[in-house]
C-alpha cells in the first residue's frame, strides 16, 4: 500500500515541450521518457503523483500544429542515487 506521507522527494519530468520557438528533438523526448521509465522501476521506485497535461496549437501559414506536453510529479520516498544533477536538468 503507497501512502503519501511516505513521500520525501518529488521529482518533477516534462515529456515534450510547448515553446514554439524551442521545439524537443526526437531524442531528447525519448530521453524524457527513459528518464520517467528509470523513475519508476528503479530502486527506490517512484510512483506517479500526478500529472500535468497542456496544449498549445499553432498556426503556421495554413497549418495547424499542435505542441502537446505532459509533466509527470514522481514521488520517492527517498532521493534516488543515480539522480544527478546532469539527470535534474532534464
Amino acid at each position: 500500500m503507497f501512502d503519501l506521507t511516505d513521500v520525501g522527494y518529488v521529482k518533477r519530468i516534462v515529456v515534450g515541450s510547448l515553446d514554439p520557438e524551442k521545439l524537443t528533438p526526437e531524442e531528447e523526448v525519448e530521453a524524457q521518457a527513459a528518464l520517467l521509465n528509470r523513475c519508476l522501476s528503479g530502486t527506490p521506485r517512484g510512483r506517479v503523483l500526478g500529472i500535468e497535461k497542456s496544449f498549445k496549437l499553432l498556426n503556421i501559414g495554413e497549418h495547424q500544429v499542435v505542441l502537446q506536453a505532459l509533466t509527470y510529479h514522481v514521488g520517492f520516498a527517498r532521493r534516488p542515487y543515480w539522480l544527478t544533477d546532469e539527470t535534474e536538468q532534464s
